[in-house]
């Protein structure tokens, strides 16, 4: 379905427009609700371009991602300003952002290309093997289907229409369907149209890409309960992720869900790296939980130390660097008040303290900082003071004595990434720790800071519940293409019937595992 401007539609349930962050203000335009027959003929348009996108060769597929690039480039500052009224993000974060987002198609591009991707596996006929013969079996990925796509409200472009779950999905050979995020969707309009713009370009069919806009959550679940769909991604709230992963296992033909959740973070300093870097990591910590007004996925929401002298004075440290932090502006008023609300949810625990506090905030959305602490016992035995709390705080956590900080790693729930500050020595005689974070999460980091993603192929930006719903998989980096793709296998069948991946000429030049061995070679 080609969105028209505004989205129009006399049979629409709602309006609804973008607001400022920062002023408050309603935004100009007007935008429309899609209605339950509009979400059903988009999924339907999506389904009938799939049957020919699916086809598509790998250059094919390729050269649509990097149009799309272009196309999302072209739209220069007026994309740009557009997303700022809408977010109060400023400019240069905003450019950094596409730029990645550009790159992440570009990266894409490369792998479909490159073609291995597949996964093309071939296991030789043996008709004389007794007691019986060998079938000649052969097999690769093929895409899902169609797939719907949730925006997110803290990543306008790399997290929304064109970003990872979108990307990994077309690169797979999968159509999508996007739910804008109703938080930006001038900007959603804008970039899907340059999708649909990208793929009339690239001569790919009609319903390649639709996005629905809407505020409800009725649009949201029209697209994870339709019949046609075969996979979701989404990156928002722990309650919205359970709740689409949930309406997704009760259809009838149950589908996947790679929902992307709540991540507190954990950040464990080690004692010789505090002695050793004890002012470094107090600013680089600061710095981290506030970049970007601490609304990222991988903001470190706990910091854990041995109780000691040297930890007291680190936490006296980060505290100036909190309280000499501005409160920016957060994304959305709902953000914004979630965020007011954990913090009080986290003093009302008895004997959790504040630390420091930034700034007053200027504007109404303004996210204060804060850094909290309290005991590990304390934690242990109010485990929902490990849960995330959306914005620029953290809370330190001070532990009796090494036996305690694997105490309280081994009882954290999922988080997305998990940093280690240490020195070689406090490697050594913390292995364990090691074990137990490999368990906890998708990414270790040593001596980082966990806010930044890199967009490659080793990137894992996942974790076990509630970080996301399927800790096997990836929501940054290419490894996402596997989230929507399936392996099929073909059984003796005949050579001009199979795959160009899994003829004997090897026509795609691709890596292919034969009889146990990886080649390139004809066989």
């Amino acid at each position: 379905m080609e969105v028209k401007e505004n989205n129009s539609s006399s049979a629409a349930r709602r309006t609804f427009t973008g607001v400022n962050p920062a002023t408050g203000e309603a935004l100009e335009t007007v935008f429309t609700e899609s209605t339950p027959e509009e979400v059903d003929a988009a999924v339907r348009k999506a389904e009938e371009a799939f049957t020919t996108y699916r086809l598509k060769t790998s250059e094919e597929r390729a050269a649509f991602l990097e149009r799309i690039g272009e196309e999302i480039m072209a739209l220069g500052d007026d994309l740009l300003n557009i997303c700022s009224q809408e977010t109060g993000l400023p400019l240069p974060r905003l450019q950094g952002e596409r730029g990645r987002t550009v790159n992440q198609l570009r990266l894409f591009a490369e792998i479909v290309r490159e073609g291995s991707w597949v996964n093309a596996r071939i296991d030789k006929a043996q008709p004389d093997r007794q007691p019986l013969p060998k079938p000649d079996l052969r097999q690769m990925q093929i895409p899902l289907g169609p797939v719907g796509v949730f925006g997110a409200s803290n990543f306008p472009f790399a997290f929304s229409v064109a970003g990872g779950d979108t990307a990994s999905a077309l690169a797979a050979g999968c159509t999508v369907v996007v739910k804008a995020h109703p938080a930006h969707p001038g900007t959603s309009e804008m970039v899907g149209n340059a999708i649909i713009k990208a793929a009339k370009a690239a001569g790919m069919p009609d319903g390649t890409l639709s996005f629905v806009h809407g505020t409800s959550v009725e649009v949201g679940m029209a697209i994870v309960t339709h019949p046609l769909i075969k996979a979701i991604g989404f990156t928002g709230s722990t309650r919205g992720g359970t709740a689409i992963f949930a309406a997704a296992a009760a259809r009838p033909e149950p589908i996947p869900v790679y929902a992307e959740m709540g991540s507190t973070n954990p950040v464990f300093i080690l004692p010789r790296a505090l002695k050793e870097r004890e002012d470094a990591i107090a600013q680089g910590l600061a710095a981290s939980v506030t970049l970007g007004v601490g609304q990222f996925c991988t903001n470190p929401g706990l910091v854990v130390t041995l109780d000691s002298d040297i930890s007291s004075s680190f936490l006296q440290k980060a505290s100036k660097h909190f309280e000499a932090s501005t409160a920016g502006t957060m994304l959305t008023p709902g953000i914004k008040q979630a965020y007011d609300s954990g913090l009080q949810r986290l003093q009302k625990v008895e004997g959790v303290k504040v630390l420091a506090q930034g700034a007053a905030a200027a504007g109404t959305c303004g996210g204060v900082a804060h850094l909290l602490q309290a005991s590990a016992e304390t934690i242990l035995g109010n485990p929902e003071l490990a849960e995330e709390v959306f914005g620029p705080s953290s809370l330190a956590v001070t532990a009796s004595d090494k036996d305690q900080v694997l105490e309280f790693a081994r009882n954290l729930h999922g988080h997305l990434t998990a940093t280690i500050h240490a020195t070689a020595e406090d490697l050594e005689e913390y292995a364990e720790l090691v074990q137990i974070l490999e368990r906890k999460v998708g990414r270790i980091l040593f001596n980082g800071y966990p806010t930044g993603v890199e967009v490659s192929h080793a990137m894992v930006h996942g974790g076990p519940f509630p970080a996301t719903s399927d800790s096997r998989s990836t929501s940054v980096g290419t490894l996402a293409i596997y989230r929507f793709a399936r392996p099929v296998c073909y059984q003796d069948f005949p050579a001009k019937a199979l795959p160009a991946a899994l003829q004997n000429d090897n026509p795609l030049n691709i890596w292919r595992m034969v009889d146990g061995q990886f080649t390139k070679e004809s066989i």
